[in-house]
């Protein structure tokens, strides 16, 4: 069965390009002009990835991303004209899974549609994992995060980046090794990416243990500090 595409985008010349590649690439290809019929569309197509552009009629992408992540974790790349860090760390911040600057090279987009769908296959694979601190657990084998006895709603890449930290306590990673260990090698964004996960992951985390934190190693990375020797389960990949 084939692979199906959503693109939002209201420019028409763009938008029959990447038609034009993505069948020949062997995706079923929904268009929409708009953010509003984009977000329909994303519900009634099911698509297997999304290319959403920011500067959209109706509802801009920003927004659409936001309303497509509270009910699914499809792989969304945004598509904008715009350059600056603040546009690529905003959609990054609603969910988005990576982005491509206009002009873009088809290659290059194809290449980063098949890696982000690679890593979403990777985020449904069976898993047996989960690790246990005071007042935290991390079970990859549901995608639930519990905090203080609550389930907090955690997107599937902030939970792999908290299991991996987590799975080696005290010892501080490189942003450029958690995208490699977390992302994939072929994760084609940059280190911001890291620093984005980490301040979300934070606001759901700070202040609930004195036992354990997210500790920035400042111009090295990050670590998951452990101050005592709190129980935990290992990990089922590890003795």
């Amino acid at each position: 069965m084939n692979k199906k595409a959503l693109v939002i985008e209201d420019d028409k010349n763009i938008a029959e390009l990447l038609r034009l590649y993505l069948e020949k690439d062997g995706f079923e290809v929904s268009i929409a002009s708009d953010g509003g019929a984009g977000l329909r569309l994303a519900g009634e197509v099911e698509p297997d990835v999304i290319l959403l552009d920011i500067m959209l009629p109706v509802m801009d992408g920003w927004q659409v991303c936001k309303e497509i992540r509270r009910s699914s974790q499809v792989p969304i790349i945004m598509l904008t004209a715009k350059g600056e860090t603040y546009d690529k760390v905003s959609g990054l911040e609603m969910g988005a899974d990576d982005y491509v600057t206009k002009p873009f090279e088809v290659k290059e987009l194809l290449a980063r549609i098949h890696a982000v769908m690679r890593r979403a296959d990777g985020v449904a694979a069976p898993v047996e994992k989960k690790l246990v601190y005071d007042k935290l657990v991390i079970n990859l084998d549901s995608y639930e995060l519990i905090v203080n006895g609550r389930k907090i709603d955690t997107p599937p890449k902030e939970m792999e980046l908290l299991y991996h930290l987590a799975a080696s306590p005290n010892r501080v990673f490189t942003r450029n090794q958690l995208l490699d260990e977390v992302w994939g090698f072929d994760y084609f964004g940059d280190s911001r990416t890291v620093d984005v996960h980490i301040k979300r992951l934070r606001e759901k985390l700070e202040g609930v243990s004195d036992q354990w934190s997210l500790k920035t190693v400042w111009g090295v990375g990050y670590k998951f500090e452990v101050n005592d020797s709190p129980e935990q389960d290992a990990p089922a990949d590890k003795k």
